[in-house]
């Protein structure tokens, strides 16, 4: 599922179903379920471990939130759907609206894929600027609350355990307190404690596969002349294990990360952090590294061993008036830039279910929607993962002829500009990957590349003067 195929947010289609509703942790996924829940429950209430100041910081429950994060079309769009005036705020706040297909540059498959004919518009920030300007709407919703500071601790159950009720958990002053709810989301994340919970309460945890990529990523912040807005991708392509990214954020400043992944891990020392940057394809990113003033005091470095999804929509049995949301469900590997926007696709389709058919059976027919979702982004960025021969894991029927087909598009697309928007499109979870299928785009793959004409002329040309110098050197002995 991406943006083309699925309806829009419509605060009308959903009607009153329920007193309160509380949603476990406070990031991306967690914010935008609680805009959704608002529109059905007297009450929202989101419980976050974090301290969140009001202003836009990291926080120590999202570790990866000092990372650049990528906001494609289908959460752009849908974050403007949620919260009418989000883009003006976010560049208010210095946050910047960048066209996709002038200003970034995306290296693959050994060039520049080619600029989109299309205006690509494109917000770029920092995480934690997104993620402020997501709560500081949140949180001036009428009914919606948040308590940071709050540590969950477990689900209350009704007498039969066939029904969540609500949360126990240790609140500001740190009391242990219960807070009984009609429905409870988990959003905590990858560290979820779902899954045990399951097993510990005699349901089936969902089945999980993992594909282990042993990614390491290291950030810097560095400046940026204020005229400058292009956003760098060099992604790992095998068997380059590594990649890089500069992404234009707020105070005139390029987020720089550097990727490696199956145990080529990107440096936390500045030196060889330079050293690395410097030995990238793109000549350009190792002297932007080195050339421009560093506003950063350290390196953070974020490991990420695997993709992990787990499949809820499998499970039979499950407790009603409970959801489980975002990386919870599926995480990425984060160098793709899909995270916010399946988090708030997420929360778009916790919507539809709602307006369709309220709390009832709502987890099963959730779990059965948003695994539509997954299945398109683990693909895209699974499948791309098993382009390196050293990744592991339940490889996804047909991935290699994909990966074969996808790096002659790539190539294609370095000088076609038609090809270059249908797969950024694509990318930017905006279109389904069936349009990289259809027949005028297959026809485009599979045409001769001006670049392939020209190796085969001047082959044939020095094949020409060979020949003739050996005719002329034979003719003069």
């Amino acid at each position: 599922m991406t943006l083309a195929t699925v309806d829009r947010y419509d605060q009308e289609q959903v009607s009153a179903i329920g007193d309160r509703a509380v949603v476990v942790g406070g990031s991306m996924a967690g914010l935008c379920a609680a805009r959704v829940l608002a529109d059905g429950f007297d009450e929202v209430v989101i419980i976050e471990r974090d301290s969140l100041p009001d202003e836009p910081v990291t926080h120590d429950g999202v570790p990866q939130s000092t990372h650049p994060h990528i906001m494609q079309e289908a959460g752009r769009a849908t974050l403007e759907d949620f919260f009418p005036g989000f883009g003006e705020k976010l560049l208010s706040e210095g946050g910047l609206l960048i066209d996709g297909s002038t200003e970034v540059k995306s290296y693959d498959e050994g060039g520049f894929t080619a600029n989109p004919e299309s205006r690509l518009p494109m917000y770029s920030s920092s995480r934690a600027l997104f993620e402020w300007v997501v709560r500081w709407h949140v949180t001036r919703i009428e009914n919606v609350s948040l308590r940071d500071e709050c540590q969950f601790s477990d689900y209350l159950l009704d007498n039969s355990e066939t029904a969540v009720t609500g949360v126990a958990f240790r609140d500001e002053q740190g009391a242990e307190t219960t807070l009984a709810a009609d429905l409870v989301v988990d959003a905590t994340g990858r560290t979820s404690r779902t899954p045990q919970w399951l097993e510990d309460h005699g349901y089936e945890a969902p089945p999980v596969d993992e594909v282990e990529v042993d990614l390491t990523y290291s950030t810097i912040q560095i400046e940026r002349p204020p005229d400058d807005r292009r956003l760098f991708f060099d992604l790992p392509s095998s068997p380059r294990t590594r990649g890089s990214a500069f992404i234009p954020i707020e105070e005139n400043r390029w987020e720089v990360i550097m990727s490696g992944v199956h145990g080529d891990a990107a440096p936390a020392d500045k030196e060889k952090y330079v050293e690395f940057a410097e030995s990238l394809p793109v000549d350009e990113l190792g002297e932007l590294v080195k050339s421009q003033s560093w506003v950063s005091d350290e390196i953070h470095q974020y490991p990420f061993p695997a993709n992990r999804r787990q499949h809820y929509e499998q499970v039979d049995d499950f407790p009603d008036g409970l959801v489980v949301t975002g990386d919870a469900i599926a995480s990425f590997n984060p160098i793709y830039g899909q995270g916010m926007a399946v988090a708030a696709l997420d929360a778009l389709l916790l919507h539809h279910c709602l307006a369709d058919g309220g709390r009832a059976n709502l987890a099963p027919r959730f779990f059965k929607r948003a695994a539509e979702t997954i299945d398109t982004v683990w693909m895209l960025g699974v499948g791309a993962d098993f382009d390196f021969p050293q990744t592991t894991g339940p490889k996804p029927f047909g991935t290699d002829l994909v990966n074969r087909y996808v790096a002659r598009l790539t190539r294609q697309a370095h000088s076609d500009r038609v090809l270059s928007e249908v797969f950024a499109r694509v990318l930017r979870l905006e279109q389904p990957p069936t349009t990289l299928f259809r027949p005028n785009v297959v026809w485009r793959v599979f045409l001769p590349s001006p670049q392939s004409s020209l190796t085969r002329y001047l082959t044939l040309a020095r094949q020409r003067t060979s020949s003739t110098a050996s005719i002329s050197q034979s003719r003069s002995h």
